[in-house]
């Protein structure tokens, strides 16, 4: 994992630099790109993250070892903050609407694989500074690279899920409104009518297709979501049930669920903050109104519903970090050198 979070940081550099070099506008949101000085402080952390990966397999004194520690605790921070529009492109090609910046996408791409391999080099390095295998977390004797016990299957604790069904409840008055606007009906100030003209102007066919059966593309998107969701917290998460046919009964691969619910958890629970933050902000005055642009006739409907987004993101978002922290924990599987302890 060193090696591959190594020639990441390399390969992130290069795109970065050139970037950077050839003035090539990189949207980081809309109507908004890097800095040129931004892109290259990025690939010098991004090699500084390199080298601190491949120095945290190694022996170090404890100079070195706090230098790896304060060098991953930067970097990771800034790379997951640099995913932050990945649901956004997600729904976006998903409902074959087009992407927006070909080199946003890349950029938000290039920060998910760098945030996932520091945060694995990171949990691994963890584990060695406290004399626990790298690999499966346990304390053992003898390498870690010799076969895996996995655990039973079981389900997700009752407070655990419990906590993420309050959370899911934020995304109610989102997909209500979403919902009426549908079907025709009003909401917030905006006609089911109005709605329709805004979506068909730049919804794809597949979204009109879902919007002609009631259907909002994206409620659709939060649903597959909240599948995802109860896969983390039930046993059916674990082993493929009846209704996957050739595959039932066979145990789910660890990371299938895990990898798609960090990285839609944490950039839906930091745009959700932000959107929960901004929504007060707007309504107190502190931040002047936002003009309301079709469909929306005021500026209260807008700060309505960035309120509601916030809600829905947010709640979904920490729904899949709850579920997916359980189902990380119940599926950790252990070296069998480790199992085999008494």
């Amino acid at each position: 994992m060193a090696a591959a979070a190594a020639g990441w940081a390399v390969l992130y550099a290069g795109v970065e630099v050139g970037w950077a070099v050839t003035g090539t506008a990189v949207q980081w949101k809309e109507h908004s790109s890097y800095a040129p000085g931004v892109q290259l402080f990025l690939a010098g952390l991004a090699l500084l993250a390199g080298g601190a990966s491949l120095a945290s397999g190694r022996t170090l004194g404890r100079p070195g070892r706090v230098g790896v520690s304060v060098v991953l605790a930067v970097a990771l921070p800034v790379f997951v903050v640099g995913m932050n529009g990945l649901p956004i492109y997600f729904v976006t090609l998903a409902t074959l609407s087009g992407v927006e910046s070909a080199t946003g996408l890349a950029q938000v791409l290039l920060n998910t694989a760098g945030a996932a391999l520091l945060l694995l080099v990171g949990l691994a390095y963890r584990r060695r500074l406290r004399g626990r295998c790298p690999r499966c977390g346990h304390p053992h004797d003898g390498p870690g690279d010799g076969p895996l016990a996995h655990p039973s299957a079981s389900r997700a604790a009752r407070r655990t899920r419990l906590a993420s069904y309050l959370s899911l409840c934020g995304l109610l008055p989102w997909a209500g409104a979403k919902t009426v606007w549908t079907l025709g009906g009003n909401a917030l100030g905006v006609s089911g009518e109005a709605w329709q003209r805004s979506t068909d102007a730049v919804a794809s066919g597949p979204a009109k297709a879902v919007a002609s059966a009631g259907i909002d593309v994206t409620v659709l998107a939060a649903m597959l979501g909240v599948f995802l969701l109860l896969g983390l917290l039930y046993r059916w998460g674990q082993v493929f049930p009846r209704w996957t046919l050739f595959l039932a009964g066979r145990r789910v691969p660890r990371l299938l669920p895990l990898v798609p619910a960090w990285l839609t958890g944490i950039p839906l629970t930091m745009y959700g903050a932000a959107l929960l933050v901004l929504a007060p902000l707007l309504a107190l005055g502190v931040l002047p109104a936002i003009d309301p642009s079709p469909p929306f006739t005021s500026s209260a409907g807008v700060t309505w519903f960035v309120a509601f987004g916030g809600l829905a993101f947010a709640g979904l978002g920490i729904a899949l970090l709850l579920a997916a922290t359980s189902y990380a924990s119940r599926t950790r599987p252990a070296c069998a050198a480790a199992a085999a302890r008494p």
